[in-house]
């Protein structure tokens, strides 16, 4: 039997969807500024994103969806315990959980500051890449050292020049916001996926012996 049930982890994710939404709604600023935002955002080197700073009209349409996202997933905790976790969870929860892994690693991998972008850089050509191609004030010695470099393959957005808010379609994903709520959403998935896997034989035992109770046949082991 797991520590906190699926239903109590189930709860707290709706509750957590429906909280974003009415802060997204009055004051977005309020999430872009929380700590592990920052510190995700930092240790992966991914851009701060200012269209988070305050309401608009593409924020209150994301704060509808996650408001009533986290209301209807929170009617389906009222139906029984076999349909709701077994059935509706128990293909929702792997669902989710590639979903939001997916877009973890396309808002890091494709980001400026991730290995990927410095290969894809070098092998184009890119001479606007500064991650890629050093300045010219500077010596050869010098760009021949920094292009090899540890550091440079993971570079700060300072140093590279990026923005969060440049470009639009995929690149509006690579920043810092977006990054630590799919990563919440993953290790958050993840785990009501592996407490459903728990729960599930002794949820299926449950219905079997109240099946065996209404027929009166007792249920072998």
């Amino acid at each position: 039997m797991a520590l906190i049930s699926a239903r109590t982890i189930l709860t707290s994710l709706c509750l957590f969807h429906i909280t974003l939404g009415f802060f997204f709604f009055t004051n977005p600023g309020t999430v872009a500024d929380q700590a592990v935002v920052y510190l995700l955002g930092e240790s992966m080197g991914l851009p701060h994103s200012r269209a988070f700073e305050t309401p608009s009209p593409a924020l209150a349409f994301l704060a509808v969806v996650l408001a009533t996202s986290g209301i209807s997933d929170l009617a389906t905790l009222s139906l029984p315990d076999d349909i709701c976790l077994v059935h509706y969870w128990g293909m929702q929860a792997p669902l989710r959980l590639t979903l939001s892994l997916g877009l973890a690693l396309y808002s890091f991998f494709f980001s400026a500051s991730s290995p990927l972008a410095f290969l894809l850089a070098g092998r184009n050509g890119d001479p606007n890449n500064h991650a890629a191609f050093p300045s010219s004030s500077s010596s050869s010695s010098s760009s021949s050292s920094s292009s090899s470099s540890p550091g440079r393959w993971f570079a700060h957005p300072s140093v590279v020049g990026s923005s969060g808010d440049a470009g639009g379609g995929g690149a509006a994903l690579q920043n810092r916001l977006f990054f630590t709520f799919v990563f919440v959403e993953t290790m958050s998935w993840f785990w009501v996926w592996v407490t459903l896997q728990e729960e599930r034989r002794e949820v299926l035992a449950r219905k079997a012996r109240r099946r065996s109770s209404s027929s009166g046949y007792p249920v072998g082991r």
